[in-house]
């Protein structure tokens, strides 16, 4: 029997768990992901796989999408109040987190519910919820003692959110309820939610937190609003480059939290080339490190560009009766950016064209003389630019 605690920070009340699985009944172990963004992360990742590790040893898991609670906001971790998305957005994020999750869990043996089933509420059941704890008691939690204190505003839904997502616990009879560790008070909070609907100390959830994985700027949580995450849908090569960044004193927690060892004895090079080339493969099939780490060291080492580049056509940018490319327009589509990101990258340098930078204020270059050149923007993202009208292609 695998050790189901491992890398856990907090698994309260302490011995609960263990007494719920000597037992011997299948848990119904509980996540729910507030679907705010399209894409998981790695540090989304650090869960699913402890929840993957149940289902292995038999336990039911119950993903909660909180189609509901997305459109409220977790106040977790937050110095202001979240904006709120739209249902659209909400309704489209859903879905591929869903598809996300399934790389890690096992479909067969998870449950999939959305929030929305039981928090559209009647009125009256409504104001039963919000009966059920105090003002001051909502206010207890760290991040509302912050912002308070910092003279920020809450929002009174914010307030809502602990009571929401513990009745979630109510609606799907979570044995145990798993999550970073900025959600302890939400995951408590639950516990006092099934308490005050009348379930009895056996039926209430025991819960388990897991550490936040940092992203690889090594200093912050990763996240995808700061620009510092790894995406499980990535492309090889660019998850590869990303993980090859990270700083060397942040390689523990990676293969702690996401290989589940330590790294080798090996220098920090090579060991996170083992880390990047055992997750590329994970998320994108045997032999993917292997191709992602032959790309880096043509990008990277040999500073050749890669072997295979989508082509972009030239005559949607033409200007001045088609001497003329502008080109942070070009930048714009070629990588799906704004014109004002392209001018910001062209100012700092970051625009190549065969590998050379292309000089600050460059704004329109002649057309005559793109043709078959390789546009580079950053250090993983290029186009070879061809003259016609239209009709993008990979390119040998």
């Amino acid at each position: 029997m695998p050790d189901l605690t491992r890398n856990a920070v907090d698994v309260l009340p302490e011995g609960r768990l263990a007494q719920q699985l000597e037992a011997g009944k299948p848990l119904r172990v509980k996540l729910g992901i507030d679907p705010t963004t399209a894409d998981i992360h790695l540090g989304h990742t650090v869960v699913l796989e402890k929840l993957a590790e149940f289902q292995r040893v038999g336990h039911t898991v119950v993903l909660i999408i909180g189609d509901f609670t997305a459109r409220v906001g977790d106040p977790s971790g937050r110095s202001n109040t979240r904006p709120l998305p739209s249902r659209e957005e909400v309704e489209a994020n859903a879905a591929t987190y869903q598809e996300q999750a399934f790389k890690i869990l096992d479909r067969e043996r998870t449950e999939v519910r959305r929030n929305s089933e039981w928090l559209e509420m009647s009125a009256s059941d409504l104001l039963r919820l919000m009966s059920m704890t105090t003002v001051a008691r909502l206010l207890e939690r760290d991040d509302f003692q912050k912002r308070m204190a910092a003279n920020q505003a809450i929002a009174a839904y914010e307030l809502m959110y602990p009571l929401l997502q513990g009745y979630d616990s109510v609606a799907i009879e979570a044995d145990l309820e798993l999550g970073g560790t900025d959600q302890k008070f939400n995951l408590l909070f639950g516990r006092d939610v099934q308490a005050a609907y009348g379930l009895p100390p056996e039926k209430i959830q025991s819960i388990m937190t897991l550490p936040i994985l940092v992203g690889t700027d090594g200093v912050q949580k990763m996240s995808k609003s700061l620009g510092n995450y790894v995406g499980v849908t990535d492309p090889p090569g660019e998850m590869f480059g990303k993980l090859m960044s990270i700083p060397d004193e942040a390689m523990p927690e990676y293969y702690r939290l996401l290989l589940g060892e330590e790294p080798a004895a090996a220098g920090p090079n090579e060991a996170k080339r083992e880390l990047a080339r055992r997750l590329v493969d994970r998320f994108h099939g045997g032999g993917a490190g292997e191709r992602a780490e032959a790309e880096f060291n043509r990008l990277f080492v040999d500073h050749a560009p890669p072997e295979d580049i989508e082509e972009l056509a030239l005559g949607p940018f033409l200007s001045n009766g088609g001497e003329e490319v502008h080109l942070p327009r070009l930048i714009a589509a070629a990588f799906e950016i704004s014109s004002s990101e392209g001018r910001r990258l062209l100012a700092q340098g970051g625009v190549k064209l065969d590998g050379e930078p292309v000089p600050d204020g460059a704004l329109d270059l002649p057309a005559s003389g793109l043709d078959g050149k390789v546009l580079q923007v950053g250090k993983r993202r290029f186009k070879r630019l061809r003259a016609g009208a239209g009709g993008n292609s990979p390119a040998g």
